[in-house]
């Protein structure tokens, strides 16, 4: 035994351990646990009108949806390294910049309305899905627009980042279709497009289409078209191959779909009235959703 140890007083030994673990124990972190870890710092990735996902309200707050999921998963993490005085940073992201700041390290997740898809999974990883959407379009009720056929020669608006009206090419009932493409720089700058008669429809998920629609100045002006897209689930977008803190993410999201926390969560954002408008979607859970909650996987479209 070394000596000098063997003199330490008991109390300055166990100190010494104690640190000593603590010190073996933070540099077992990886990825991005160990980033948030050396920061004191968690950097959420939002929505500014993704509703009712991750959406700001009358205090310019991001609320949603998926935010009470990733604030959840912020808790875990808090659990996960022992520091519940972790701060969260809230970062306000686009269609178009939202992989690029995660893969720079600028948010560690990011909590809103992302596809995922095996194109996707190139570049990074979600967690568990959330969600279940189909994409489709809306117009106005006025707009003589009652099918992808009538498209055809029309304005369409679709969100810079997004791959909607592409789908639009590789249904059966679109191949044919020439369009020109609008683009807005948020879901919310689309939807004026199509307000304003700039474009006669809007390609995006029939969740999103709802809200943006429910919100609007005149929400009984417009409809879907029946036509189904494709059928995409959402997830939290975090860096790819990070094992550990996707496990944090997907334990957490599990967890919460096995106590029916996310059931309640729905019934919150989706079946209630919300802000700022107090506006109640109406919208019940898909029988695709209910089977992504009774069997969480992480399985992208193609």
């Amino acid at each position: 035994m070394n000596p000098r140890l063997h003199w330490l007083p008991p109390l300055f030994g166990a100190l010494a351990l104690s640190a000593l673990s603590a010190t073996v124990a933070a540099q077992e972190l990886t990825g991005t646990l160990k980033k948030i870890k050396e920061l004191g710092a968690v950097t959420v990735g939002h929505r500014e009108s993704s509703v009712p996902f991750s959406y700001l309200d009358d205090k310019q707050q991001p609320i949603g949806y998926a935010m009470d999921l990733c604030h959840k998963v912020v808790d875990a993490i808090k659990a996960e390294l022992k520091m519940p005085n972790l701060k969260v940073a809230l970062q306000p992201v686009t269609s178009s910049n939202r992989i690029p700041l995660l893969t720079n390290g600028t948010i560690d997740m990011e909590c809103g309305s992302t596809t995922n898809s095996v194109e996707r999974q190139k570049q990074v990883s979600f967690g568990v899905s959330y969600f279940v959407t189909n994409v489709k379009a809306v117009t106005k009720k006025t707009s003589g627009i009652n099918s992808l056929a009538d498209l055809d020669g029309k304005p369409v608006a679709t969100t810079s980042g997004t791959t909607s009206v592409q789908l639009i090419k590789q249904h059966e009932k679109g191949k044919n279709i020439n369009m020109k493409e609008i683009y807005g720089k948020d879901h919310a700058e689309s939807f004026l497009l199509v307000e304003s008669d700039r474009a006669v429809a809007f390609v995006m998920d029939d969740i999103l289409l709802a809200g943006l629609a429910a919100n609007s100045r005149s929400p009984g002006d417009y409809k879907l078209l029946d036509e189904v897209l494709r059928t995409e689930p959402y997830g939290v977008m975090i860096r790819k191959d990070d094992p550990a803190f996707k496990k944090v993410v997907d334990a957490t999201l599990a967890g919460m779909m096995k106590s029916g926390e996310v059931d309640r969560l729905y019934a919150k954002w989706f079946m209630s009235p919300i802000p700022p408008k107090n506006v109640n979607l109406n919208f019940p859970m898909s029988n695709e959703l209910k089977e992504a909650i009774r069997n969480p996987n992480d399985k992208g479209v193609q």
